[in-house]
């Protein structure tokens, strides 16, 4: 084990170089993880690593920690606003995908019938992590196209589930389908079930103690608390960790908890999610990549093409050409989930080595084209659609803009909200303290609890698109943290810092804050105009 944690540690320390290099270049940091694991397994001769049961244990929980996360974007509110995109485009470009990548396995490659299914369903996937991220970072999600790519990821990240359950189900050798099909169909219910019902209630419970307590720490313990109990759930039950980290997501994104859950929760999902990708680079044979090199490239083709076709025919039943093409375009490499679906199968001798081997390395070089390709995409799109549609410009999420936001609701913010309400102003408050928050919520505010020097929240609070942000808090260390952050993340914005002493000013002049508000020499200046514009 102790061998294990201290190449997890060499490997860790050099994909931050090798992420550093690559990011220059605009390459997702899931291929840095990837090359990592090759230079370490061939560099230190450490390809036996890779099959390590503690290196296998912390990979998986980067998996379940993904599914977490994905479960907190899947709340039940979302998926009803994007009914058409989720469950229409998003149900048939997986079903239709599988069954034509089935087709080709099972009745022309000559595949085994259990091979053929696990491989049909995992190439039906695009990646979650490359795409979205690509997406949000560009604001192309606010783009028709953008809501399209979003809603089909959504279902793929669902379907996820059932795939890994039919693993589970293809590796029970020796029992009667029909028991193992009820014993599963009852397992999900019950655990399902007692997630909702009881989990529900317990989660909400812990996250409203743990935050009313004003400890970080406490906070974050409790998250961690119910992702690996509601995972230890789920595999006492029968399933895979990834089912119950994926519930207790969709029940938290349900409470006004999630934002703050997401963005605490981020490094250590992405730590750990960098290790399982890790461990896949330690996995791949060189040799063979060397050996079956055409074929691999006809794969790849071959994929991409037939995704791509079927995502257009999928999209364009609703929406324009142009639309229906950068979609299809956008989601036509296969996803990084694929690779928990092959490692899993093959431990289970679901499908053969080599073939897991040549699909990852399939899946490696689709994932290293596709940041190159969507930054390319409207050049692509504008090559074969010259005209220009309207909606496809200016259409937009429905999301804030030209509103105000105000960070803290302590006694300063609530006169300021109080002041913006009177003059008509469309404005948003954020504080970190359970207490504000719930007496802003009392006050009938529109607040949001999460902390501002946490990327995610500003994104979820459309910083960039604000009039200005007023910080009204009183600790000196957090209000230089957030405004650091703001001014990092949405340079142009309006910045407002009010001050209580020239101590404060000071500490905070070498950021460029747009005004800072003395409360002393306000204060001040009000008592000496009252006194000479009073009538004795």
């Amino acid at each position: 084990m102790e061998s294990a944690l201290y190449y997890v540690t060499i490997a860790l320390g050099l994909s931050i170089v090798v992420n550093l290099v690559l990011k220059r270049f605009g390459i997702s940091p899931i291929i840095g993880y990837i090359l990592t694991g090759v230079t370490v397994a061939y560099g230190f001769d450490l390809r036996h690593m890779a099959d390590s049961h503690t290196l296998g244990m912390i990979a998986e929980f980067g998996v379940v920690f993904l599914m977490f996360t994905i479960g907190l974007e899947v709340s039940l509110q979302r998926l009803s606003t994007m009914k058409k995109d989720v469950f229409f485009n998003g149900v048939f470009q997986v079903v239709i995908s599988a069954v034509i990548f089935f087709a080709i396995a099972y009745g022309v490659l000559g595949i085994s019938l259990s091979t053929a299914l696990i491989v049909s369903m995992a190439l039906s996937l695009s990646s979650t992590a490359v795409v979205l991220t690509y997406l949000k970072s560009t604001k192309e999600i606010a783009r028709p196209y953008g809501q399209k790519a979003t809603g089909i990821l959504i279902f793929q990240d669902i379907a996820v589930i059932p795939i890994l359950i039919l693993i589970g189900f293809l590796s029970s050798n020796g029992k009667d389908i029909a028991d193992v099909l009820l014993h599963t169909t009852l397992s999900a219910v019950v655990i399902v079930g007692l997630l909702f019902i009881v989990g529900k209630r317990v989660m909400t419970w812990l996250l409203h103690f743990s935050s009313s307590s004003e400890v970080d720490e406490l906070f974050m313990g409790s998250v961690l608390v119910i992702v690996v109990a509601s995972s230890l759930l789920a595999s006492y039950a029968g399933f895979t960790y990834s089912l119950g980290a994926f519930v207790a997501g969709m029940i938290i994104a349900e409470t006004r908890y999630h934002h703050k859950v997401e963005s605490d929760i981020a490094p250590f999902k992405d730590l750990l999610l960098g290790t399982f990708f890790v461990t896949v680079g330690m996995k791949i044979d060189l040799a063979l990549f060397g050996t079956h090199f055409a074929e691999i490239l006809v794969l790849l083709v071959a994929i991409l093409a037939l995704k791509a076709v079927v995502i257009f025919s999928i999209v364009r039943i609703h929406s324009q050409r142009k639309i229906a093409f950068k979609t299809a375009v956008a989601l036509s490499q296969v996803g990084e989930f694929s690779f928990a679906i092959f490692a899993l199968a093959e431990n289970h001798n679901l499908i053969p080595v080599e073939l897991a081997q040549m699909l990852v390395l399939v899946v490696v070089l689709s994932i290293i084209i596709t940041p190159f390709i969507l930054t390319h995409l409207s050049a692509i799109s504008g090559y074969f659609f010259k005209d220009v549609s309207v909606t496809e410009t200016f259409a937009m999420l429905p999301g804030r803009k030209n509103h105000v936001i105000v960070c803290g609701y302590g006694v300063v913010g609530k006169f300021v909200a109080k002041a913006l309400r009177a003059e008509g102003v469309d404005y948003v408050v954020a504080d970190n303290s359970y207490k504000h928050v719930q007496e802003a919520l009392r006050d009938h505010q529109e607040v949001y609890f999460g902390d501002m020097s946490k990327m995610a929240i500003l994104d979820k609070l459309c910083t960039k698109d604000s009039v200005s942000v007023i910080i009204t808090l009183d600790n000196l260390d957090k209000k230089r943290l957030i405004c650091e952050s703001i001014l990092r993340y949405a340079p142009d914005v309006k910045l407002v810092v009010k001050v209580v002493s020239l101590e404060e000013k000071r500490a905070l002049r070498g950021l460029p804050i747009s005004i800072t508000i003395d409360g002393k020499k306000e204060v001040a200046a009000r008592l000496v105009s009252e006194a000479l514009y009073c009538e004795l």
